[in-house]
Protein backbone atom coordinates (compact mmCIF):
# COMPACT_ATOMS: atom_id res chain seq x y z
CA UNK A 1 0.00 0.00 0.00
CA UNK A 2 3.11 2.51 1.07
CA UNK A 3 4.57 1.38 -2.49
CA UNK A 4 0.89 1.82 -4.38
CA UNK A 5 0.74 5.95 -2.47
CA UNK A 6 4.36 6.43 -2.91
CA UNK A 7 4.06 5.28 -7.06
CA UNK A 8 0.85 7.39 -7.52
CA UNK A 9 2.52 10.72 -5.98
CA UNK A 10 5.64 10.18 -8.62
CA UNK A 11 3.34 9.65 -11.63
CA UNK A 12 0.77 12.95 -10.05
CA UNK A 13 3.96 14.99 -10.22
CA UNK A 14 6.03 14.19 -13.22
CA UNK A 15 2.78 14.12 -14.85
CA UNK A 16 2.22 17.72 -13.71
CA UNK A 17 5.45 19.02 -14.48
CA UNK A 18 5.25 17.37 -17.87
CA UNK A 19 2.48 19.26 -18.71
CA UNK A 20 3.67 22.38 -17.21
CA UNK A 21 6.64 21.66 -20.05
CA UNK A 22 3.98 21.29 -22.72
CA UNK A 23 1.85 23.85 -22.09
CA UNK A 24 5.39 26.67 -22.27
CA UNK A 25 6.33 24.82 -25.23
CA UNK A 26 3.61 25.58 -26.99
CA UNK A 27 2.95 28.81 -25.95
CA UNK A 28 2.25 31.47 -28.77
CA UNK A 29 2.23 35.30 -28.76
CA UNK A 30 -1.44 36.76 -28.90
CA UNK A 31 -2.72 39.74 -29.94
CA UNK A 32 -1.87 41.48 -26.49
CA UNK A 33 1.29 39.80 -26.03
CA UNK A 34 2.55 43.70 -26.20
CA UNK A 35 1.31 45.23 -23.33
CA UNK A 36 -0.76 48.78 -24.51
CA UNK A 37 -0.28 51.40 -22.53
CA UNK A 38 -2.69 54.95 -21.85
CA UNK A 39 0.12 56.72 -24.19
CA UNK A 40 -0.52 54.20 -27.35
CA UNK A 41 -3.42 56.22 -29.72
CA UNK A 42 -4.74 55.01 -32.86
CA UNK A 43 -3.98 58.39 -34.46
CA UNK A 44 -2.83 57.95 -38.21
CA UNK A 45 -3.94 55.49 -41.05
CA UNK A 46 -1.52 55.96 -44.20
CA UNK A 47 -3.22 55.79 -47.52
CA UNK A 48 -1.29 54.44 -50.96
CA UNK A 49 -2.93 55.28 -53.81
CA UNK A 50 -1.04 52.57 -56.23
CA UNK A 51 1.21 53.10 -59.27
CA UNK A 52 0.82 56.82 -60.86
CA UNK A 53 2.97 59.21 -62.73
CA UNK A 54 4.73 56.94 -65.71
CA UNK A 55 3.39 53.73 -63.86
CA UNK A 56 -0.01 53.35 -65.26
CA UNK A 57 -0.41 49.87 -63.52
CA UNK A 58 -3.27 47.72 -65.00
CA UNK A 59 -5.52 49.05 -68.06
CA UNK A 60 -8.95 48.48 -68.67
CA UNK A 61 -10.75 49.53 -72.20
CA UNK A 62 -10.89 53.08 -71.72
CA UNK A 63 -9.37 53.64 -67.95
CA UNK A 64 -5.64 52.51 -66.44
CA UNK A 65 -5.26 51.79 -62.90
CA UNK A 66 -3.05 54.59 -61.76
CA UNK A 67 -6.19 56.82 -62.07
CA UNK A 68 -8.87 54.46 -60.54
CA UNK A 69 -6.99 54.14 -57.52
CA UNK A 70 -5.88 58.27 -56.87
CA UNK A 71 -9.43 58.94 -57.28
CA UNK A 72 -10.86 56.05 -54.79
CA UNK A 73 -7.66 57.19 -52.17
CA UNK A 74 -8.83 60.83 -52.30
CA UNK A 75 -12.10 59.90 -51.60
CA UNK A 76 -11.50 57.70 -48.41
CA UNK A 77 -9.34 60.36 -47.48
CA UNK A 78 -12.24 63.05 -47.79
CA UNK A 79 -14.35 59.82 -45.67
CA UNK A 80 -11.86 59.25 -43.04
CA UNK A 81 -11.23 62.86 -42.22
CA UNK A 82 -14.96 63.74 -41.95
CA UNK A 83 -16.54 60.40 -40.33
CA UNK A 84 -13.69 59.37 -38.05
CA UNK A 85 -12.00 61.47 -35.37
CA UNK A 86 -8.89 62.02 -34.09
CA UNK A 87 -7.30 59.77 -36.49
CA UNK A 88 -5.18 61.70 -39.29
CA UNK A 89 -4.85 60.47 -42.38
CA UNK A 90 -1.14 60.51 -44.79
CA UNK A 91 -1.51 60.00 -48.78
CA UNK A 92 2.11 58.69 -50.31
CA UNK A 93 0.93 60.45 -53.44
CA UNK A 94 -1.99 63.36 -53.93
CA UNK A 95 -1.53 63.51 -58.03
CA UNK A 96 -0.25 61.51 -60.85
CA UNK A 97 3.49 61.24 -59.33
CA UNK A 98 5.49 58.27 -59.65
CA UNK A 99 6.72 57.25 -56.35
CA UNK A 100 8.76 54.13 -55.89
CA UNK A 101 7.79 51.49 -53.64
CA UNK A 102 10.25 51.96 -50.84
CA UNK A 103 9.15 55.45 -51.18
CA UNK A 104 5.79 54.78 -50.07
CA UNK A 105 6.60 52.48 -46.82
CA UNK A 106 9.23 55.31 -45.73
CA UNK A 107 6.26 57.64 -46.05
CA UNK A 108 4.15 55.57 -43.89
CA UNK A 109 7.08 54.88 -41.47
CA UNK A 110 8.47 58.03 -40.93
CA UNK A 111 4.53 59.47 -40.02
CA UNK A 112 4.36 56.35 -37.76
CA UNK A 113 1.27 55.20 -39.26
CA UNK A 114 -1.09 52.95 -37.37
CA UNK A 115 -2.69 51.13 -39.82
CA UNK A 116 -1.56 51.29 -44.18
CA UNK A 117 -4.20 50.96 -46.48
CA UNK A 118 -2.77 50.33 -50.28
CA UNK A 119 -5.53 50.91 -53.15
CA UNK A 120 -4.73 49.03 -55.96
CA UNK A 121 -7.12 47.33 -59.43
CA UNK A 122 -6.43 44.20 -60.50
CA UNK A 123 -6.46 42.13 -64.03
CA UNK A 124 -6.70 38.75 -65.52
CA UNK A 125 -4.37 37.29 -67.83
CA UNK A 126 -6.61 37.79 -71.02
CA UNK A 127 -6.34 41.39 -70.65
CA UNK A 128 -9.25 43.38 -72.36
CA UNK A 129 -10.45 40.40 -74.61
CA UNK A 130 -13.99 39.74 -74.67
CA UNK A 131 -14.48 36.69 -73.23
CA UNK A 132 -17.02 35.12 -71.37
CA UNK A 133 -16.90 34.95 -67.76
CA UNK A 134 -14.05 36.79 -66.66
CA UNK A 135 -12.78 37.14 -63.40
CA UNK A 136 -14.03 39.47 -60.97
CA UNK A 137 -14.27 40.30 -57.41
CA UNK A 138 -12.08 41.69 -54.19
CA UNK A 139 -8.89 40.77 -53.15
CA UNK A 140 -7.05 41.54 -49.74
CA UNK A 141 -3.46 40.93 -49.80
CA UNK A 142 -0.76 40.71 -46.49
CA UNK A 143 2.46 40.11 -46.66
CA UNK A 144 3.53 36.39 -46.72
CA UNK A 145 5.62 34.52 -44.16
CA UNK A 146 8.90 34.70 -46.93
CA UNK A 147 8.86 38.86 -46.20
CA UNK A 148 9.05 38.51 -42.39
CA UNK A 149 12.60 39.64 -42.12
CA UNK A 150 12.26 42.55 -44.46
CA UNK A 151 9.40 43.69 -41.73
CA UNK A 152 11.64 42.75 -39.02
CA UNK A 153 14.35 45.71 -40.22
CA UNK A 154 11.60 47.89 -41.03
CA UNK A 155 10.23 47.72 -37.31
CA UNK A 156 13.63 47.65 -36.03
CA UNK A 157 14.20 50.83 -38.17
CA UNK A 158 11.30 52.71 -37.18
CA UNK A 159 9.50 53.66 -33.68
CA UNK A 160 6.80 51.44 -33.13
CA UNK A 161 7.74 51.40 -29.90
CA UNK A 162 7.16 55.04 -29.85
CA UNK A 163 3.77 53.62 -28.65
CA UNK A 164 5.88 52.87 -25.20
CA UNK A 165 6.29 54.94 -22.62
CA UNK A 166 10.01 55.79 -22.19
CA UNK A 167 10.68 54.36 -25.00
CA UNK A 168 13.71 56.83 -25.27
CA UNK A 169 15.74 55.32 -22.14
CA UNK A 170 14.25 51.67 -22.97
CA UNK A 171 15.79 52.01 -26.72
CA UNK A 172 18.49 53.55 -26.02
CA UNK A 173 21.05 50.79 -26.03
CA UNK A 174 19.12 48.60 -28.81
CA UNK A 175 21.24 45.29 -29.22
CA UNK A 176 19.79 43.04 -31.86
CA UNK A 177 22.02 40.31 -30.17
CA UNK A 178 19.93 40.94 -26.75
CA UNK A 179 17.56 37.66 -26.43
CA UNK A 180 15.04 40.13 -24.51
CA UNK A 181 15.14 42.68 -27.68
CA UNK A 182 14.76 40.05 -29.72
CA UNK A 183 11.24 38.62 -27.94
CA UNK A 184 10.46 42.13 -28.35
CA UNK A 185 10.94 42.80 -31.89
CA UNK A 186 9.15 39.71 -32.88
CA UNK A 187 6.07 39.93 -30.65
CA UNK A 188 5.71 43.54 -32.59
CA UNK A 189 5.95 41.45 -36.18
CA UNK A 190 3.54 38.82 -34.53
CA UNK A 191 0.90 41.63 -33.72
CA UNK A 192 1.36 43.29 -37.12
CA UNK A 193 0.86 40.29 -39.02
CA UNK A 194 -2.56 38.94 -36.59
CA UNK A 195 -4.04 42.29 -36.85
CA UNK A 196 -3.17 43.01 -40.87
CA UNK A 197 -4.65 39.82 -41.23
CA UNK A 198 -7.85 40.49 -38.69
CA UNK A 199 -8.15 43.63 -40.94
CA UNK A 200 -8.30 41.66 -44.03
CA UNK A 201 -10.79 39.51 -42.72
CA UNK A 202 -12.87 42.72 -41.68
CA UNK A 203 -12.78 44.61 -45.07
CA UNK A 204 -13.50 41.11 -47.08
CA UNK A 205 -16.86 40.81 -44.21
CA UNK A 206 -17.96 44.38 -45.64
CA UNK A 207 -17.30 43.82 -49.40
CA UNK A 208 -19.11 40.24 -49.67
CA UNK A 209 -21.51 40.60 -46.78
CA UNK A 210 -22.54 44.57 -46.93
CA UNK A 211 -21.67 45.18 -50.71
CA UNK A 212 -22.68 41.59 -52.21
CA UNK A 213 -19.38 41.70 -54.30
CA UNK A 214 -17.66 38.68 -55.31
CA UNK A 215 -14.11 37.84 -53.43
CA UNK A 216 -11.05 35.81 -53.82
CA UNK A 217 -10.30 36.25 -50.28
CA UNK A 218 -7.28 37.29 -47.71
CA UNK A 219 -4.19 36.16 -49.03
CA UNK A 220 -1.08 36.28 -48.41
CA UNK A 221 1.78 37.64 -51.60
CA UNK A 222 5.00 39.16 -51.06
CA UNK A 223 3.98 42.44 -51.87
CA UNK A 224 6.99 45.22 -50.88
CA UNK A 225 5.11 47.73 -49.87
CA UNK A 226 3.55 46.09 -47.04
CA UNK A 227 6.39 44.24 -45.80
CA UNK A 228 8.48 47.27 -45.57
CA UNK A 229 5.89 49.32 -43.48
CA UNK A 230 6.30 48.79 -39.77
CA UNK A 231 2.50 48.39 -39.15
CA UNK A 232 -1.05 46.67 -40.12
CA UNK A 233 -0.89 46.66 -43.93
CA UNK A 234 -3.53 45.45 -46.44
CA UNK A 235 -3.15 45.82 -50.37
CA UNK A 236 -6.94 46.40 -51.57
CA UNK A 237 -7.28 45.28 -55.25
CA UNK A 238 -10.97 46.73 -55.73
CA UNK A 239 -11.71 44.86 -58.84
CA UNK A 240 -10.55 43.80 -62.08
CA UNK A 241 -10.21 46.58 -64.35
CA UNK A 242 -10.01 44.80 -67.58
CA UNK A 243 -13.23 43.19 -67.03
CA UNK A 244 -16.13 45.85 -68.30
CA UNK A 245 -18.51 45.07 -65.91
CA UNK A 246 -15.99 46.30 -62.88
CA UNK A 247 -14.44 48.66 -64.97
CA UNK A 248 -17.13 51.13 -64.64
CA UNK A 249 -18.04 49.86 -61.18
CA UNK A 250 -14.67 50.97 -60.54
CA UNK A 251 -14.89 54.17 -62.24
CA UNK A 252 -18.24 55.49 -60.82
CA UNK A 253 -18.76 57.81 -58.42
CA UNK A 254 -21.48 54.95 -56.87
CA UNK A 255 -18.85 52.29 -57.22
CA UNK A 256 -16.41 54.33 -55.32
CA UNK A 257 -18.38 55.73 -52.44
CA UNK A 258 -19.35 51.93 -52.05
CA UNK A 259 -16.09 50.45 -51.82
CA UNK A 260 -15.06 54.16 -49.42
CA UNK A 261 -17.71 53.18 -47.27
CA UNK A 262 -16.85 49.47 -46.81
CA UNK A 263 -13.30 50.43 -45.83
CA UNK A 264 -14.39 52.85 -43.35
CA UNK A 265 -16.67 50.38 -41.39
CA UNK A 266 -13.81 48.00 -41.46
CA UNK A 267 -11.89 50.52 -40.15
CA UNK A 268 -14.13 51.19 -37.63
CA UNK A 269 -14.62 47.43 -36.78
CA UNK A 270 -10.99 47.22 -36.34
CA UNK A 271 -10.46 49.73 -33.68
CA UNK A 272 -13.27 48.35 -31.62
CA UNK A 273 -11.27 44.87 -32.44
CA UNK A 274 -8.33 45.93 -31.07
CA UNK A 275 -9.18 48.25 -28.43
CA UNK A 276 -8.51 51.58 -29.96
CA UNK A 277 -11.65 53.75 -29.45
Amino acid sequence: MIFTKKLFYLITVNCGLLFLFLSLCSFTPQRDTIPTTSTFKFKTIIIDAGHGGKDPGARGSYSNEKTVTLAIAQRLKAAIDSQITSVKTIMTRNDDTFIPLNQRSVIANQNHGNLFISIHCNSSPEGNAAIAHKRKGVLLLVYGFHRLKEQEEAVRENSSIFIEKDYKQNYESYDESDPSNLIILNAYIQKYRKQSILFGDLLNTEFVDTNGRESNGVKEQGVLVLAHSAMPAVLIETGFINNPEEEDYLNSPEGQNEIVQSIIRAINNYRKAIGAL
